[in-house]
């Protein structure tokens, strides 16, 4: 039984072939993997990209961080003695790293965003290459200060 198929089907089926041909074809940019995992695919990319990819990234980290954030703060139902066994947890030395990867989130994210808002109102649109970079070594000065702060250095 053979089933005979609609002419916008065809069509269709043309227009995904098109596109198929068309992602075969060589790109100034060509990914070797589509979606997220082209995110860290570095080669060939400008700041622009870098940028890009290091807000999405942080921010989905954030958000993961948020109800991670939420599910903690529960331990407050459970009483002192649950809330003292979660803190001697998080002090440790791994979840200490944890804080400082956090930080980093923070700072990334926050810091390419107040970029991208100077650029967007029209402060600086034409340096926005300068504008990240200084943006991130005041980042990461900030970040190796916190760092230090957290695991209990003279910060």
């Amino acid at each position: 039984m053979s089933e005979t198929r609609a002419p916008f089907d065809r069509e269709r089926d043309a227009g995904v072939e098109e596109i198929l041909r068309g992602r075969r074809q060589p790109a100034p940019v060509s990914r070797k993997l589509p979606g997220p995992i082209a995110w860290f695919d570095l080669r060939s990319r400008n700041t622009g990209h870098l940028a890009f990819s290091l807000n999405r990234v942080t921010g989905l980290g954030l958000v993961a961080y948020l109800y991670l954030h939420l599910a903690v703060l529960s331990q407050l139902l459970g009483g002192e003695d649950a809330w003292n066994d979660f803190l001697e947890v998080a002090t440790t030395p791994l979840f200490l790293g944890l804080d400082v990867l956090l930080v980093f989130g923070l700072l990334a994210h926050g810091l390419n965003g107040t970029r991208v808002a100077l650029v967007g109102s029209g402060f600086v649109p034409n340096r926005q290459k300068a504008l990240f970079w200084s943006l991130m070594a005041f980042g990461a000065i900030v970040l190796v200060y916190s760092a230090l702060h957290i695991f209990g250095g003279e910060a």
